[in-house]
């Protein structure tokens, strides 16, 4: 037993691969405040898994030290979803971008919220697609020009926080990558809670919105406290300015887990099914 870790520090959770994101991304910072929240936690990198879709965000899972399973643009949510159903032991973490959770995976991502599973979905958004050179994201500002949307896309915006508790998420929360430390202690605190925990990170993409660099001198912290009242939360998120950090909402509420049972058919059981 004496080979068995008991303290854990962040570099304990990141992997050798050299991250390949821009220099300045956001990403970087996010990064390290998922490692230092799992030290935070201590738990043995081999219970945890790291789900993602793709993007550069979903890069994450390579850059850790943990499982990883590097997804389907979108649908990281249900991938995650039946590796927490079918093994409840591991800590889940859920990584990707506005385009991966919020276009191509908006609908996976409402049922998320809805079903409860205890995992943690963390979203890093940019208001950019930065993989595919600068296209409009679901979070873009209407009027933000661009080469390939030189007038804007002229649609609202898609509001992440205020969708995820209409849908009925139960753990709402919001930091800035600039700010490694409180990242850490909102995941922390996501992590922990026993249901699905949604965290967006503002990760500023200086490379197609330099001017994301002013995001550090407008990020605050809520102002109030963080409430299990759903009505509060929606009367908050009405006036939110899209740059208030902190949790927002908790709510305690059964997670998703049924009972899965033990398998009774082998895999050539299951091949016979399908013989022609």
């Amino acid at each position: 037993m004496d080979d068995i870790k008991t303290e854990y520090l962040p570099n304990d959770y990141k992997s050798e691969v050299r991250p390949v994101w821009c220099p300045g991304c956001g990403d970087f910072s996010t990064l390290l405040g998922l490692t230092k929240a799992l030290a935070m936690l201590g738990r043995d990198p081999k219970d945890i898994a790291v789900v993602s879709g793709i993007g550069c965000s979903s890069r994450i899972p390579a850059y850790t030290n943990c499982y990883g399973f590097h997804g389907l643009h979108g649908r990281a949510l249900p991938i995650a979803a039946g590796l927490k159903v079918a093994r409840p032991d591991l800590t889940v973490i859920v990584a990707g971008g506005d385009g991966d959770g919020y276009s191509i995976g908006g609908n996976h991502f409402l049922h998320a919220c809805r079903r409860n599973v205890d995992m943690t979905y963390i979203v890093m958004d940019n208001q950019v697609y930065g993989m595919t050179k600068g296209q409009p994201s679901p979070t873009t500002d209407p009027e933000w020009g661009s080469k390939l949307a030189p007038e804007g896309t002229g649609v609202r915006t898609f509001s992440p926080l205020g969708v995820a508790l209409a849908a009925g998420a139960t753990f709402i929360g919001r930091s800035f990558s600039g700010d490694s430390n409180h990242t850490a202690k909102v995941l922390h605190d996501a992590i922990l809670h026993p249901g699905f925990a949604f965290v967006e990170i503002l990760s500023p993409c200086i490379i197609y919105r330099p001017e994301q660099r002013e995001w550090k001198n407008m990020v605050h912290a809520s102002e109030g406290h963080r409430t299990e009242d759903r009505a509060e939360a929606a009367e908050r998120l009405i006036s939110d300015d899209g740059f208030t950090t902190g949790v927002l909402f908790i709510y305690d509420f059964p997670s998703y887990s049924p009972d899965v049972g033990t398998a009774t058919a082998s895999m050539s059981d299951i091949e016979q099914e399908f013989a022609v």
